[in-house]
């Protein structure tokens, strides 16, 4: 008899014990620090239930197309990822969509306008982690009520005929949402992970990298590469199941300046990051992300970041291919705290300008578009 098969070796789990032996504990050493575990929705029936619809559909496809084409060096227009640093509240949100919809038609033929649209928020250490994670902003954590609360968002903003930005940061989310996102980030922190990589290479939409935290560019060309390469990995199909997917590759990537130990967004830095990607055989392209490290935290710097890269624009710089900027109804920030109520359309994460700045900004953007045809 060979071992395989001797019944007094068998150590498979459940095995007959003699009359009276303990049953087996596997809970003494496996999710000792589980403390619940609730059914998730599955991707396919909340998709089943909100779907989406065919000039959503034709929007985001376009958009998406649109901004390859940037990409691509097909269309000289400029890509503006602007609102929100996240979505706290849907009402607020859609009062923002409206504004920047008309703002957006108003600047089309310069303009390619992406609404931010952040459902999650990575943490330092702790905190709100985002609308999906903690929709009612209690520590309730009803998930299965965020994820659907954010596609009914992403649903009626694309109605209005406005794309949508996010940054993907958990790797199951995008399954419930990634159809109705146009463009799509991979912060600062998760430049680096190599199954953001992989997921990137398997998004349909184009998707920048951000430097590092530390303003090395390096990491984030790195990215590029391994994102447009073929990848196989585990995941999670629409149905829940586990399953291993494998990707074509994006080609649709590009680095996302938003500064470091220092900004990294005027002019100097713009050159300093092509040679990187130069050096990399990859596109010199770069999107400069006016908030974060760039405006040192400050958010009406962003002001300035901004005026500062409409001049490069002006004086023929076509390397910059898009700008990020944080933006709300109203300035500043507040803090989140149980029982006290909150300030309507401010952000609740980091400092945004105010929508009376926003304006201003994206038009002097748009008419630094419009000169550097001119130099043609």
């Amino acid at each position: 008899m060979s071992q395989i098969d001797d019944f007094r070796h068998d150590h498979e789990a459940g095995a007959a014990g003699k009359p009276g032996d303990a049953t087996l504990d596997t809970t003494r050493i496996d999710d000792t620090r589980i403390a619940a575990v609730r059914a998730l929705v599955s991707p396919a029936v909340l998709l089943e239930e909100l779907p989406v619809t065919p000039a959503i559909e034709a929007l985001v496809e376009d958009t998406r197309r649109a901004i390859g084409r940037v990409l691509h060096g097909q269309d000289d227009r400029l890509v503006a990822v602007v609102g929100p640093c996240s979505i706290h509240d849907h009402d607020q949100a859609m009062h923002y969509a409206r504004l920047l919809k008309r703002v957006a038609d108003e600047l089309a033929q310069d303009l390619i306008v992406v609404m931010r649209v952040y459902f999650e928020k990575p943490r330092t250490t702790v905190g709100w982690k985002g609308y999906i994670n903690d929709p009612r902003l209690d520590g309730s954590f009803r998930i299965n009520e965020g994820l659907r609360r954010a596609r009914e968002l992403l649903l009626e903003i694309n109605a209005l005929g406005l794309a949508a930005g996010t940054e993907f940061l958990d790797l199951l989310s995008p399954q419930y949402q990634s159809d109705l996102i146009a463009w799509g980030a991979i912060g600062a922190r998760t430049t680096e992970s190599q199954s953001h990589r992989q997921l990137a290479s398997g998004l349909s939409c184009p998707v920048g990298f951000k430097n590092g935290t530390d303003g090395g560019v390096q990491v984030a060309a790195d990215a590029l590469q391994a994102a447009a390469a073929a990848h196989s990995f585990m995941g999670m199909t629409k149905m829940g199941v586990a399953a291993i997917f494998e990707t074509r590759g994006n080609a649709d990537g590009h680095v996302i300046l938003r500064g470091g130990k220092q900004p990294n967004y005027d002019a100097a830095s713009v050159e300093a990051a092509c040679a990187v990607l130069r050096k990399a055989g990859l596109r010199e392209q770069v999107m400069v992300d006016c908030s974060h490290a760039n405006s040192a935290k400050q958010h009406r710097r962003q002001i300035e970041v901004a005026a500062d890269v409409a001049g490069q624009l002006a004086a023929g710089e076509r390397r910059i291919v898009g700008v990020m900027i944080e933006s709300h109804l109203h300035e500043g920030r507040q803090d989140l705290k149980p029982g006290v109520a909150l300030q309507p359309g401010v952000s609740i994460t980091d400092a945004c300008i105010g929508w009376d700045d926003t304006v201003p900004v994206l038009r002097r953007l748009a008419e630094a578009v419009r000169q550097r045809r001119g130099t043609a």
